[in-house]
């Protein structure tokens, strides 16, 4: 399991004195001057797995493969920098593919400022993997991280969730923006990028920060790709589970104080909305409270990679 692997990795991999932020959180942190520390993330997606080459417009998958590690920059309120590309390109129709990826990659580079500088390219006669490194640099607050939740502070959300396997898990763009004006604006205590789904993230977010969470099941914003998804659905989920295990929303949680929550919750300060959707408490288990009143354990579900 990854998590099982991570705490392992914490125990066993060597750092030095310029790491700020290492392994299990969404970037690591690196100390390089008084201004600005260095953000660094990286994702790797392979065929069958993050998306499907025969069935997809490469393009599209292109764009997905750098936005996912925006998305992680994004989680740490860092402003991006470079980029380094490693792509293991099938030995038949390489060329095409690698064009193709880049031509995905680079309006969305161009859009954050962002410096594709490198990487590495190699074939085989397997299907398509794609690495990418992402450098950001942090802002005058510093990181933000997963660990700074505290109970009493509220649970909020960007966005819509739900539905993504129906296009958006390809086309999103990563909520750099919003994180930078949320960090800069209000004092926010953690946060994390939903990619493998609202409960997994939050289970994540609770466990850095040593507490639990109370979501209430009524407040999430459900999109209307989950419901469309729920009326197709044979194995029965209603368009609420799949908001909360569905994955690859690649929207923001973050938590703040109950008084900064109230202001942002008012100011609507983003071209997205912004959603109340819990609260966080000092018993280290997670729970959804129902329409009634109920309470019952948030099962911990959503995209988990599977390790043997």
């Amino acid at each position: 399991m990854e998590r099982e692997l991570i705490s392992h990795l914490r125990t066993l991999l060597p750092t030095n004195e310029h790491v700020v932020i290492g392994p299990g959180d969404d970037a690591a942190v690196l100390r390089t001057t008084a201004d600005a520390n260095i953000v660094v993330t990286t994702d790797a997606l392979t065929d069958g797995v993050d998306f499907v080459i025969a069935h997809q417009d490469v393009v599209r998958v292109g764009h997905k493969a750098l936005a996912v590690n925006l998305s992680d920059l994004a989680a740490m309120a860092a402003r991006p920098v470079a980029a380094l590309v490693s792509l293991v390109l099938p030995s038949t129709d390489g060329d095409r593919i690698a064009r193709q990826l880049y031509e995905g990659m680079s309006p969305l580079a161009e859009r954050f400022k962002l410096a594709i500088v490198g990487g590495d390219t190699n074939s085989w006669d397997g299907p398509l993997a794609i690495s990418i490194t992402a450098i950001g640099e942090t802002t005058f607050k510093g990181p933000l991280t997963r660990s700074g939740a505290r109970p009493g502070d509220m649970l909020l959300v960007t966005g819509e969730l739900g539905g993504s396997i129906l296009g958006k898990h390809l086309d999103f763009t990563p909520r750099v923006e919003e994180a930078l004006h949320l960090h800069e604006k209000y004092e926010l205590s953690a946060g994390i990028d939903i990619s493998d789904g609202l409960s997994r993230d939050l289970h994540h977010l609770c466990a850095e920060s040593g507490c639990g969470a109370v979501v209430r099941l009524d407040s999430i914003p459900v999109s209307s790709a989950a419901d469309r998804l729920a009326a197709t659905d044979r194995s029965g989920k209603t368009a609420n589970e799949h908001a909360f295990s569905g994955g690859e929303d690649f929207e923001l949680l973050f938590a703040t104080s109950r008084e900064v929550a109230d202001r942002i919750l008012a100011d609507q300060p983003l071209p997205v909305p912004i959603s109340s959707i819990g609260q966080f408490i000092e018993k280290q288990e997670v729970l959804a409270l129902h329409a009634d009143g109920t309470r019952t354990t948030l099962p911990n579900t959503g995209w988990e990679h599977h390790i043997s």
